[in-house]
């Protein structure tokens, strides 16, 4: 299995945003830690972004993960929800992004969730995200 947290956060919401991703496989190993401003944007903007990000990185290195199910967590309950269809997807730039994902979906092998967890538990890739607002990257 293949963990991946991902965070989105922008200050002033709207304001400068940027996303964090961390990806490790099942013995904890990492596999990815990235952050990267992505300009003006919503922290809801913010954290669809950083989903995309991870599945265009899980994309790109498909082959060598083998076969294996790909476990999603993110600290933003209304992303979840949206992403598993459990509330439907009203602002049209988040309609877009989701489209995004689908697609990115479509072209993977393995089975993915997605999962609400709290934000204790996504400190990882929270800390990319401040990083990435604070230049240190």
């Amino acid at each position: 299995m293949i963990t991946i947290n991902t965070d989105g956060g922008a200050r002033g919401n709207p304001g400068r945003a940027a996303v964090g991703v961390y990806i490790s496989d099942d013995k904890g190993k990492e596999l990815l830690a990235m952050g990267k401003t992505i300009g003006f944007a919503t922290n809801n903007v913010a954290e669809y972004r950083a989903v995309i990000e991870a599945l265009e990185w899980v994309c790109e290195h498909k082959e060598q993960l083998e076969d294996t199910t790909i476990r999603f967590l993110l600290d933003s309950e209304l992303v979840v929800m949206q992403l598993t269809g459990m509330y439907r997807v009203k602002n049209p730039v988040l309609q877009g992004l989701l489209f995004t994902i689908r697609t990115l979906e479509s072209k993977m092998p393995f089975a993915l969730t997605y999962k609400h967890i709290p934000r204790a538990q996504n400190k990882k890739a929270d800390a990319l995200v401040n990083k990435a607002l604070d230049n240190l990257l």
